[in-house]
């Protein structure tokens, strides 16, 4: 706390003040603001029930600095013009965009201590001493842990001086990094830790860590746990320890007369440090038979009565409490109220086991704490101290030290003890573990979870409908699912169920822990991958040259391809009609970097790519190019592409544009899963080569006067072959490809090169008017050749022989990927739907690509059956005319007949053809 720079905020709209150090709750406790929010169910007053993230009332909606929903003021650092207001458990998102930046790190470490208490500074600093890096991650905004909160001495000074000490050590170290404000959320395989940390000042707002640790040290503390008695929600009911906290970290008094109630030692201290500071404590309601011997005698110095087999059975006020009842265990009904405006609850407490739960390690049941704790197992992780369920200061440091003894020893850099600092003793007895107060009436105001506004009631109904399992009770009542994931009412709801059904705690044991631990919010989790970064951009070497042609993009995958070069005064047919005429009757130029390039190696890449495509490609000569097809499992076209063999142990694949990432992921999934006895090596290359493809009857002139060593006639470099040579003075890998059916040439470079080679080419085909084209020209001119785009043209339903592709698929083969789905009679069937042409009797006609296609000219009544749909339709410069391709039931044996497509409020007739419209005998593809 920092009195010297006070604070002024709102809530609720009234304006209040606080001071630097505060959390919101802390400054609205100062303010004498207890009441923050409704429950969510009822409608019932809330107040500030705990100090940290375990709180399950207060939640607030933050409305300035930016508008924030659900989050728990006692979790909110107070900030000079914060604006908030309570809840009823709903919150709502800014209308807004965020304007702030969320970003991820990555990290490794041989240690990472979670939680900076007494055991994990303890931890820390006996690791770091060894040299080993460590990293030490809290959720609160300074280290210390419980010790922020209590006033314990080290060595017979404050505690908190050894804190200092001990941070600034770790601060000091080369190998140490201290990470505050940062709260480990999940702790997955090999000790893979994902932590948020929330950030003030410049750069981001919050920030993601990914950290893989070798050895883990998990101090995460221990949670107060409350009871369950009559109207045990009303404001101004406390944790007993939260209210120690407010008083000794944030200088605040909760009230001014208390009532205690508790089943262990630990509620004692806190009682006798609020009389200390001027809180009339009114009488401590003690369930055990005696109270314990060293607290009874400090009480007795202070005049504060203890009554013990005591118990808080309810509560009196509306908007605030005003009155305990209390009675002896077993008596609800002969109570006695006594006044108060503070009820300080402790029913013991529950180990913070969340993240060792995560790492898949066991819980017992310990019966003396009335709480589950850890299990060690052999993996490099290790619970410690309170949250190991060690109940005194000594015992925790001692553990966190002899932790990261133990880690260091197993990384192999172990160094002498280092000392812990003495503590003053103080004896512990055991508590009573109690879970629930029977009231004078019913159970319909003995709340189990308050966040949820579950009540004992609603546990009875659950076992009533034949429930035993916590699971199911748990869902039955939505007890644990609120955000606060059962902090105070999750070991609690075990002992409830426990107590109404007559079994053993250890036998029911605990709902499931699961990430988060703590709320995280999307945006951060998202980190930066939002608004325009939300799908990385990708874009080629050649990109600033198409953006100064004014080009518009397609999105393609992730990648922004040119759509079409529009002149001035054209728009997108008309330029689309202009490419496609040069590229038929001159020279065109496309960039088409963004194909998927595979890298296959290894001395079985052979015998794997004939397993994962259709047809054979081990008898490929070196030098030479084929065309492939990929299929699915159940036989249906996944991807497409050509193989290109380097060498006898080395191709390179090509993909579609938008399949390369699937293809990869999918070939990786066979050859590490179903054939890892492959030697084979999968390198994804697409980012390295920069590819142009040149295509068109006047395409091996311009090549020739850029690559005058390369012999280009159709003798020496024949179709589907590749050559190494000097283009434009650039090495290159030039290949004989076509997906228009005129002469083309496809020419690789390092994508370092790729603009030079482009502007090269480009300037070399001025005499031959070269003309760029985008994706659109593409489309047209492949369509006119009958070749299917997958993706676009196939649906996942499709095989090679719908295609009319059966010539891709080989007979020679024993096995290969889908090859025992074509023998499915529904695959072999003969009027599947297949891949045909369509040419709309009127010739102007563009056909709506997605047009379902029926029988009849006249439509007869709902349902009506559908024959197929168009997939591609354009207008097409060398035919004149629209045309398009389309997947027609039985379409093979209907070619020549008559179907319809609807336009606008109309049937058309179209005719059907064979998809190839264009040279169909392939004359055109040497030129």
């Amino acid at each position: 706390m920092d009195r010297s720079r006070p604070l002024t905020f709102h809530f609720d709209g009234v304006q209040h003040q606080g001071y630097a150090g505060d959390t919101l709750a802390s400054a609205l406790l100062a303010n004498g603001v207890h009441q923050v929010g409704t429950s969510i169910k009822y409608g019932r007053p809330r107040g500030i029930a705990a100090a940290g993230v375990e709180e399950p009332n207060a939640l607030v909606q933050i409305e300035a600095p930016f508008p924030e929903p659900m989050l728990t003021a006692t979790t909110v650092p107070l900030s000079d013009g914060l604006r908030a207001s309570g809840l009823c458990g709903r919150g709502r998102l800014a209308a807004e965009a965020d304007p702030a930046r969320y970003d991820t790190m990555h990290a490794h470490c041989d240690v990472l201590v979670v939680g900076a208490g007494p055991a994990g500074l303890a931890a820390a600093r006996q690791a770091a001493r060894t040299g080993a890096r460590v990293i030490v991650a809290d959720s609160d905004t300074e280290f210390g842990g419980s010790l922020l909160g209590a006033p314990e001495e080290f060595d017979g000074a404050p505690a908190l001086d050894w804190v200092h000490r001990v941070t600034e050590e770790l601060r000091g170290s080369d190998e140490a990094r201290l990470l505050p404000n940062t709260t480990v959320f999940g702790l997955y395989e090999d000790n893979y830790v994902v932590a948020v940390e929330k950030r003030t000042g410049g750069g981001s707002r919050q920030r993601i860590w990914r950290i893989r640790a070798r050895e883990l040290v998990l101090a995460t503390g221990a949670h107060e746990r409350p009871l369950v008695f009559a109207d045990n929600d009303r404001p101004g009911t406390m944790l007993a320890g939260a209210a120690r906290t407010y008083l000794n970290r944030h200088g605040v008094l909760v009230g001014s007369r208390a009532v205690v109630f508790t089943t262990n030692d630990s509620a004692y201290s806190a009682a006798i440090e609020l009389h200390d500071a001027g809180v009339d404590i009114a009488c401590i309601a003690e369930v055990r038979e005696t109270a314990p011997v060293h607290w009874a005698a400090r009480c007795a110095e202070r005049g504060i009565r203890i009554l013990t087999s005591q118990a808080v059975v309810g509560t009196s006020g509306v908007e605030h409490v005003t009155a305990a009842h209390l009675a002896a265990l077993g008596e609800p009904n002969q109570y006695r109220s006594e006044e108060c405006d503070l009820l300080l609850v402790s029913g013991g407490w529950n180990p913070a086991v969340h993240l060792h739960s995560q790492a898949r390690a066991g819980l017992r049941f310990a019966a003396d704490l009335g709480a589950f704790v850890p299990v060690e197992t052999g993996k490099p992780v290790r619970t410690v101290g309170a949250a190991a369920g060690l109940l005194t200061t000594r015992e925790c440091l001692a553990d966190g030290a002899d932790a990261a003894t133990a880690a260091s020893e197993r990384l192999g850099v172990a160094a002498d003890p280092v000392p812990i600092p003495r503590t003053r003793p103080v004896p512990v007895e055991p508590g009573k573990p109690t879970w629930l107060v029977p009231g004078a009436q019913g159970w319909d105001h003995h709340f189990v979870d308050l966040a949820r506004d579950a009540t004992v009631a609603d546990v009875r109904r659950a076992t009533g409908a034949g429930m035993r399992s916590v699971e199911h009770v748990k869902r039955y009542t939505t007890i644990g699912t609120a955000h606060d994931q059962g902090k105070t009412s999750g070991t609690l709801a075990t002992g409830v169920i426990a107590e109404i059904l007559g079994l053993d705690l250890a036998e029911l044991g605990t709902t499931t822990f699961r990430a988060p631990y703590a709320p995280v919010a999307f945006a951060a989790l998202a980190g930066r991958e939002r608004g325009d970064l939300y799908d990385p951009i990708r874009v080629t070497a050649m990109h600033d040259w198409h953006v100064e042609q004014g080009a518009p993009f397609e999105n393609v995958g992730q990648w922004k391809r040119p759509w079409y070069y529009p002149h001035p005064g054209e728009d997108m047919a008309s330029a689309v009609l202009r490419e496609c005429r040069a590229v038929r009757e001159g020279v065109g130029i496309q960039d088409v970097s963004t194909l998927g390039k595979i890298d296959v190696q290894g001395p079985d890449a052979a015998e794997f790519l004939d397993r994962v495509y259709t047809n054979m490609m081990s008898t490929l000569k070196v030098g030479r190019i084929r065309y492939g097809l990929m299929c699915k499992a159940d036989g249906m076209v996944f991807d497409d592409g050509t193989v290109i063999r380097i060498a006898a142990d080395r191709y390179l694949i090509t993909t579609t544009s938008g399949g390369a990432a699937a293809v990869l992921e999918w070939l990786e999934e066979w050859l590490q899963t179903e054939w890892p006895d492959l030697r084979v090596h999968l390198t994804s290359v697409t980012e390295q080569w920069a590819t142009v493809a040149l295509v068109g009857p006047k395409s091996r002139a311009v090549l020739a006067r850029v690559a005058p060593e390369l012999a280009v006639d159709n003798d020496s470099f024949p179709f589907m072959s590749w050559q190494d040579a000097a283009v434009a003075g650039l090495r290159a890998r030039v290949c004989r490809i076509s997906f228009s059916g005129e002469l083309a040439y496809e020419i690789n470079v390092p994508r370092w090169h790729g603009l030079a080679l482009w502007e090269a080419l480009v300037a070399a085909g001025e005499p031959e008017g070269i003309t760029p084209y985008g994706t659109e020209t593409m489309h047209v001119l492949r369509a006119e050749k009958g070749f299917p785009i997958v993706g676009q043209d196939t649906d996942g339903t499709v095989t090679p022989h719908d295609l009319g592709m059966s010539w891709a698929v080989s007979k020679k083969k024993p096995d290969f990927i889908g090859k025992r789905s074509f023998s499915r009679a529904d695959t072999a069937r003969e009027d599947r739907k297949h891949f045909v042409g369509l040419l709309p009797q009127d010739p102007d006609l563009v056909l709506d690509e997605g047009a379902q296609l029926v029988e009849a000219a006249e439509l007869p009544a709902p349902p009506v059956p559908m024959l197929g749909h168009v997939t591609s339709s354009y207008r097409s410069a060398v035919l004149e005319r629209g045309f398009a391709l389309a997947l027609l039931e039985n379409g093979r044996n209907r070619i020549g007949e008559c179907v319809y497509s609807p336009v606008g409020d109309r049937l058309v007739p179209v005719t059907v053809t064979e998809p190839v419209f264009y040279d169909k005998e392939g004359a055109r593809r040497d030129g």
